[in-house]
């Protein structure tokens, strides 16, 4: 469990970053996306409970993050956090050498870091360490943790205090899961709608 009781979580406030975003607009990032239908509904299921916590306006799709890029662009670097398409398209070609199977995943356990709810993601085969070195060649990653693959069920609406949610945590139990991973896929969000959509932009088939 990586919430810690007693403590404050971090609001997530509903308005535009123009602070992060400068002006940019496509933010990319490296993901598995969750298409099962049959899963999709067992995490709106497991995060009903939690709903009255989170913030409304979540539209992003379920997914899996495996590694962020940044502000993507085709010209040349002007901000620490821009992308260019040349990395991508080298990134693409380092994964590709791997000549990865389709593998799975595994969801274990329902936790929260200060800001978001989520499910932890387990890779037994460390698989997808191998692919983020992969990326890690061509861009240092925008990320301000330690990576945990995770399922984001939502990001708080309010700075609660943790022993709410880890009560709740403890009065649900989470089926044991396998995700199929066939493919890979990069895409990019609308840095000025909060939590809006993914667009998928290239994908990477395994086998």
């Amino acid at each position: 469990m990586l919430l810690q009781a007693s403590t404050q979580l971090i609001a997530t406030e509903l308005r535009d970053y123009p602070e992060w975003h400068l002006g940019r607009s496509d933010y990319g990032l490296w993901y598995i996306e969750i298409d099962q239908p049959e899963l999709i509904r067992y995490l709106d299921q497991v995060r009903t409970p939690f709903s009255n916590l989170l913030i409304p306006s979540n539209q992003r799709q379920y997914h899996i993050t495996l590694f962020v890029c940044g502000f993507l662009t085709a010209d040349v670097k002007k901000y620490d956090d821009d992308f260019q398409i040349a990395q991508l398209n080298r990134q693409i070609d380092l994964v590709k050498q791997l000549q990865l199977k389709p593998f799975e995943l595994e969801i274990t356990q329902i936790d929260s870091f200060s800001s978001a709810l989520f499910l932890h993601i387990k890779d037994k085969d460390h698989v997808l360490a191998q692919i983020r070195q992969q990326f890690a060649q061509l861009s240092g990653e925008i990320a301000a943790l330690e990576y945990c693959p995770h399922i984001t069920l939502g990001l708080y609406r309010e700075a609660w205090l943790s022993d709410i949610v880890l009560e709740r945590i403890q009065q649900h139990s989470i089926k044991t899961i396998n995700i199929e991973v066939k493919k890979l896929t990069f895409g990019y969000y609308k840095a000025q709608i909060l939590q809006g959509f993914l667009y998928p932009y290239q994908q990477i088939e395994l086998g």
